[in-house]
């Protein structure tokens, strides 16, 4: 057996916010999707984006904690480093918290940080022109 990752879950305390925000950076999220117990949208490449409300997840099992790790990411590709700017700027403009704004990272990209509703860290990159033709 191969295994591959296929979905990458969240679980939010507000459904609604969540979806909003994830439509902002462009999931194709159904806007009939706000009221349902479980949502997924397809990412581009085959990868699903999943959704859970903590209510749903104590409704399967009331022993149901968040998890602890706090260390992994979402990171959205850009068009360019000029998008990274835009992006972060429309999102931290529409009140959610930037972690880090933009700047050159050493590995070659324009990179940034936002906090998604439940303060997941969301990274913005694009790679930077000198990177780009290397």
């Amino acid at each position: 057996m191969t295994t591959r990752i296929a979905v990458f879950g969240l679980v939010t305390s507000n459904l609604s916010a969540s979806l909003d925000f994830y439509r902002a950076l462009g999931v194709a999220v159904p806007e009939a999707a706000d009221d349902a117990p479980h949502v997924e949208a397809e990412l581009p490449g085959g990868l699903r984006l999943a959704w859970d409300t903590e209510e749903t997840m104590r409704s399967f099992a009331p022993e149901w904690q968040p998890g602890r790790g706090g260390g992994l990411s979402v990171a959205f590709a850009c068009d360019s480093p000029a998008e990274v700017d835009r992006v972060y700027a429309e999102l931290t403009t529409a009140g959610h918290p930037g972690e880090l704004p933009p700047w050159d990272a050493v590995w070659g990209q324009r990179y940034a940080t936002v906090l998604d509703p439940d303060g997941n860290s969301v990274d913005l990159f694009a790679p930077l022109p000198e990177a780009a033709g290397t």
